[in-house]
């Protein structure tokens, strides 16, 4: 009797293994519809994102991005398509305009993870990205600091900002603002300069700001450091701003060859590799029954001349 009942439960043990090892290669087909693919930035989310499914063979990761940060009926049109497609079995959306796309949304049981920037619906099971206020906070405190250093005596500080209306750009926004204003400067919130997040757009708003500024600025910080390496180098022949601190967001490759060659001064960094990886992830744990958290915070720090060599390297890793 003893024989039998040892042989019943190792053949269950047998079939449990056998079922929770099927579960675990069960094929997976996610999407994942970031704002662009056309910068560095995003490139390290697509790098990210491709490598979770190189990490597991059975889920397939199909990567697009609209053109532009301004090109958003093509990403509504990649949007509508996939979630309408009955082989996707969920989604990571980085959107354009999160109000359009809760409503593009409304109703998917198929889960959904939002990246980079948040989608304020039901739908949407949880958030991969940096807390975009207090990583601009953390950028604005330490340009506030190396403006006093630099010899400022008025710390002001104008933006050149991305997309006007945008809740990543406005929340990057105010957190500049909190930063710098703890450090006892000024945020000039009636000189923003709106630059739709594209480099040549920031030359224009920067040769603005030295027109109406012939003194300089303290702090001229962007919300992305295409801008802000764009911003340095239309203000590189300018004796007035010599000294001024040029602080971008994003801590890309390209940013920390800009501040080693003495352009950019300072980055906030996040994690694009990471998110990509980590919203993947999520869409997978939801599909294999596990609630998410709300919120997964990737971090976020402030990169330097004394850190950008160490910050180069571990990117370039990144995409190896």
């Amino acid at each position: 009797m003893k024989k039998l009942l040892v042989f019943a439960l190792v053949v269950v043990m047998m079939f449990s293994f056998a079922a929770s090892g099927m579960a675990a290669e069960k094929e997976y087909n996610i999407s994942v519809i970031l704002k662009t693919t056309a910068s560095e930035y995003w490139g390290y989310v697509v790098a990210g994102a491709q490598a979770y499914g190189k990490d597991h063979p059975n889920v397939h990761v199909q990567v697009k991005g609209a053109t532009s940060e301004t090109a958003y009926d093509e990403q509504q049109n990649m949007i509508e398509t996939d979630m309408n497609n009955a082989d996707i079995d969920g989604y990571v959306i980085a959107p354009l305009q999160a109000d359009m796309v809760a409503n593009m949304i409304s109703g998917q049981k198929k889960p959904i993870v939002a990246v980079d920037t948040n989608i304020e619906a039901p739908e949407v099971l949880s958030f991969v990205g940096t807390g975009n206020e207090s990583a601009g906070a953390l950028g604005g405190a330490a340009a506030a600091k190396l403006a006093k250093e630099r010899g400022w005596k008025d710390i002001f500080c104008i933006e050149i900002a991305g997309v006007q209306g945008d809740s990543t750009n406005e929340a990057r926004m105010a957190g500049y603002a909190k930063g710098v204003e703890s450090e006892g400067g000024k945020f000039l919130f009636n000189e923003i300069q709106y630059a739709n997040a594209e480099a040549n757009q920031a030359v224009a708003c920067m040769e603005a700001i030295m027109q109406n500024h012939p003194e300089g600025i303290a702090i001229i910080c962007a919300n992305n450091d295409d801008m802000a390496m764009a911003a340095a180098r239309a203000a590189a022949g300018n004796a007035a701003y010599k000294n001024t601190v040029f602080l971008g967001f994003d801590g890309i490759q390209s940013a920390c060859n800009s501040i080693l060659a003495g352009e950019e001064t300072m980055s906030v960094c996040q994690e694009g590799y990471s998110m990509g990886y980590n919203s993947v992830d999520a869409v997978v744990r939801a599909l294999n029954g596990e609630k998410l958290e709300k919120f997964i915070d990737a971090g976020a720090s402030v990169v330097g001349p004394d850190t950008a060599q160490a910050r180069l390297e571990q990117l370039q890793g990144y995409l190896k």
